[in-house]
């Protein structure tokens, strides 16, 4: 068989996940044919039992789950991030500025690197260190969680922007900087969000959130328009063009073609407050070594509960950046108050009053758990004084809260098998556990890591889609390593293959 074929048997796998205990096998490891038609899982009986028509994957024993999501990923810059340069293991900023300043020069005459984390550097970012490596040559550093940018002074001639001595731009003015290098022209961009969504579907992934700063509609439908298939996409719409939104008649789970629901209107997305590494997360308690400094709101309570009501009576559902306790509080208020359905994006630091509202509200936890084993260090030093809970899957799973797992890609890899690992083991590298209380069980995390989170996956059964993912190893039983080196033989999306080993 061959990448783009659909598939009418997945003969002798092995099924876990979600739906396990629907498969009419006494035991997990008997093998079954699960029979696919017209996208839909028809029919699962023990193999051998009912003669295949049609095209077969064999499944020789793999294990078989439920195709994967990511809830949380900036598609365009996710994929342009494969040809800028990385600094994301720079320990200093002169090592930094050299790394950005030895990559390429792009074909729009700039530098672009992206990863650097500051926050625990024991120098400090400049525009003299910059400009002495780079030169005249316009260069950006992106920080790794997107929040600032680092720029020498002609990238700053460049933009028409200005900075004091650090060269740092943060929060607005860091996303304009980032929509700025973002705009590529069209097709350049999409053959490189093409071979990203490949590279996703390598690793078992079957959709995704596209939460890009810009008016998504148009790049989706064009893509679609090109023949773009891998994967199912919900894409987000920002405060800027919720207007232009409402004029068009976008509702949420709308298809963006008549006929194909490949892609679909997602929710509205607000940021509320800044990032951990740039301390700008709005928080209680004081960042370590700053006692007047509990970061920033974005977006006032009263000016959020207004937008997110506008949102819901057009149809939109919201998807709400807040990271520190503070702002999770305000955006759980807002969604009491405006009736809104949707997320919470990233959730890092949760106050324990504030985490079984999640549930009580009906608001799903959009998570991502690499970074949490990402910023272990960060979080201990600089959130050291914080009362409230960082990075609480397993508080949040048990107050009956709906977890979607996700990468915040390029923040970290788009890749759900770290997500599952970071979430499970707490840990990478080897070192010990961190706070391993908030650790997941197997079974809830890779439910999380389907369409409908943790609470409502994704399950392989009659009537369901065939979104399946056939892999090497059982995830359920899987070390640490086992699931981020986990080897994804076939990814199945409507029954289409669309990555075959």
């Amino acid at each position: 068989m061959n990448v783009g074929e659909s598939v009418a048997v997945v003969r002798g796998a092995r099924v876990r996940g979600p739906g396990r205990e629907l498969v009419p096998v006494a035991d997990a490891n008997d093998r079954v044919d699960v029979f696919l038609e017209e996208g839909a899982i028809v029919d699962i009986a023990p193999t051998g039992v009912i003669r295949p028509k049609g095209s077969v994957l064999e499944a020789d024993g793999r294990i078989l789950i439920p195709g994967l999501w990511d809830h949380h990923v900036h598609v365009t810059q996710w994929a342009l991030a494969a040809e800028r340069a990385s600094v994301v293991d720079a320990n200093t900023a002169v090592e930094a500025a050299r790394r950005a300043a030895a990559s390429p020069v792009l074909p729009d005459g700039r530098r672009v690197a992206v990863g650097f984390r500051d926050a625990l550097w024991p120098d400090s970012p400049t525009v003299a260190l910059l400009d002495q490596h780079a030169g005249d040559v316009p260069t950006y550093l992106i920080n790794a969680d997107v929040h600032s940018v680092w720029l020498n002074s002609a990238a700053l001639r460049r933009e028409s922007l200005t900075a004091d001595d650090s060269g740092v731009l943060r929060e607005t003015t860091a996303f304009e900087v980032s929509r700025r290098l973002n705009a590529v022209p069209a097709r350049h961009a999409d053959v490189l969000v093409e071979a990203a969504a490949r590279r996703a579907a390598a690793r078992g992934v079957v959709g995704l959130v596209d939460l890009d700063m810009a008016w998504n509609e148009d790049a989706w439908v064009r893509r679609v328009e090109r023949g773009f298939d891998t994967l199912q996409v919900a894409f987000g719409i920002y405060p800027e063009h919720l207007e232009r939104a409402i004029a068009a008649g976008l509702r949420t789970g709308d298809p963006v073609r008549e006929g194909s629901g490949l892609v679909r209107v997602g929710p509205l997305k607000v940021i509320t407050d800044g990032s951990l590494g740039t301390r700008t997360a709005a928080c209680s308690h004081p960042y370590a070594g700053s006692p007047d400094d509990r970061g920033m709101l974005t977006v006032a309570p009263d000016a959020l509960v207004e937008m997110m009501t506008r949102a819901t009576a057009a149809g939109l559902s919201c998807a709400i950046h807040a990271i520190g306790d503070v702002a999770n509080s305000h955006a759980l208020d807002a969604f009491a108050l405006s009736g809104a359905t949707g997320t919470i994006e990233h959730a890092q630091l949760v106050s324990a009053s504030d985490i079984p509202r999640f549930a009580r509200l009906g608001v799903g936890a959009s998570v991502q758990p690499q970074h949490a084993v990402d910023d272990r260090d960060l979080t201990d030093e600089i959130w050291a004084a914080q009362t409230a809970t960082p990075y609480p899957l397993r508080a949040l799973a048990d107050a009956g809260a709906t977890l979607l797992f996700g990468s915040d890609a390029p923040v970290s890899p788009l890749d759900p098998w770290a997500a599952l690992a970071a979430a499970v083991h707490r840990t990478r590298d080897g070192r010990p556990a961190w706070r391993p209380e908030q650790a997941l069980d197997p079974q809830t995390a890779l439910a999380a890591s389907t369409r409908g989170g943790s609470t409502d996956p994704a399950a392989i059964r009659p009537g369901a889609p065939a979104d399946l993912v056939l892999c090497d190893s059982d995830p359920l039983t899987a070390t640490e390593s086992e699931l981020r080196g986990m080897t994804v033989a076939a990814t199945l999306l409507a029954g289409r293959l669309t990555h075959l080993a």
